[in-house]
């Protein structure tokens, strides 16, 4: 795991003087910070993975709605000047898919006034709310998994199911990781990851923040069904890793790749394989056994716990509560 002084400096950085000044009064545990959480004229609060809290002005924290810092115009014009060091225009960009990621893999995520131009998003002004995403990689999170996910020194077809916020990026990534470095279960991979949102390696002008593995390739900030078919025509992976699927472009491609002869792993929010079933564009990936593991995901022990995997036919492999992500 980064060290958490790492973490706190790189987030500190982020912050105008006057909260930096509040923030470093609070004793924090950078581990367990999930987000900051920064609405004009309203509290500031840290969202927690045991809770959310506001932030007193003195420095402290509290539950008490009338103890807490309320954010202001100049904080929130502060930390837009941080992220994009004063420079709004050069991370336009960015800004138009609704965040940037900043050096250490943090995810800071934008809303205000949108303007569009033919009918799509051009840019956003009038940034009134910011969430910043501490990234956190956990190392050796996904090594359990290994034994149900890799048959024969190869990657099974495997999908991760999960609701938001229950560690399927935070699963995905070391999963990655372990499969491109190699393990006691398979020989190292080339595997390439379509990282959308900047999420799963956290590239940071076009280096990776978080291990994602000595032979891992990596198209940042691209469409994932665009994405999948160009690493197969370019890096020759063994594996291609994708996070959240759902358009039948998304499942269009899977296919093809799959049949090319190369692995998939993915994710995908639900909450069962029921829940999956019940999608028709989903439904065929599940009728037709494309996937060989499902993975699902859930909070019963804490965030990151495997409640349950099957495999391609629908057999309980494993059932019980196992937390892999904490």
């Amino acid at each position: 795991m980064v060290g958490v002084n790492a973490v706190k400096n790189e987030i500190l950085k982020l912050l105008p003087p006057c909260i930096r000044y509040i923030i470093n009064q609070i004793d924090i545990d950078y581990n367990s910070l999930i987000e900051l959480r920064f609405r004009i004229c309203e509290p500031l609060i840290l969202v927690f993975t045991q809770g959310e809290y506001f932030v007193q002005n003195c420095g402290g924290l509290t539950l008490d709605r009338k103890k807490a810092y309320h954010v202001t115009a100049d904080d929130i014009r502060g930390i837009i000047d941080a992220v994009t060091d004063y420079s709004l225009y050069a991370y336009e960009d960015e800004v138009r898919q609704g965040f940037v990621t900043v050096c250490g893999g943090h995810r800071v995520g934008v809303a205000g006034q949108v303007v569009l131009e033919h009918g799509r998003v051009r840019n956003v002004k009038h940034i009134s709310f910011i969430n910043i995403r501490v990234s956190h990689q956990i190392k050796g999170c996904a090594t359990c998994l290994l034994p149900y996910v890799i048959k024969d020194g190869r990657l099974l077809h495997t999908m991760i199911i999960s609701p938001p916020g229950c560690g399927k990026t935070t699963i995905l990534r070391d999963l990655v990781r372990l499969i491109s470095d190699g393990n006691s279960y398979c020989r190292g991979m080339n595997v390439g990851v379509v990282d959308e949102r900047s999420e799963l390696a956290a590239c940071y002008m076009g280096i990776p923040q978080n291990d994602v593995g000595l032979r891992t390739d990596i198209l940042d900030g691209c469409p994932k069904a665009e994405g999948m078919l160009m690493l197969l025509r370019s890096m020759s992976p063994k594996v291609i890793a994708v996070d959240e699927i759902g358009s039948r472009e998304d499942i269009d491609a899977i296919s093809y790749v799959i049949n090319c002869g190369c692995g998939i792993l993915a994710t995908i929010h639900g909450d069962s394989i029921d829940d999956i079933r019940t999608r028709p564009v989903l439904r065929k990936l599940v009728e037709e056994k494309v996937f060989e593991r499902y993975i699902v995901l859930g909070r019963s022990a804490g965030i990151g716990t495997v409640e349950s995997i099957f495999d391609e036919r629908g057999n309980e492999l494993y059932i019980g509560s196992l937390s892999v992500a904490n």
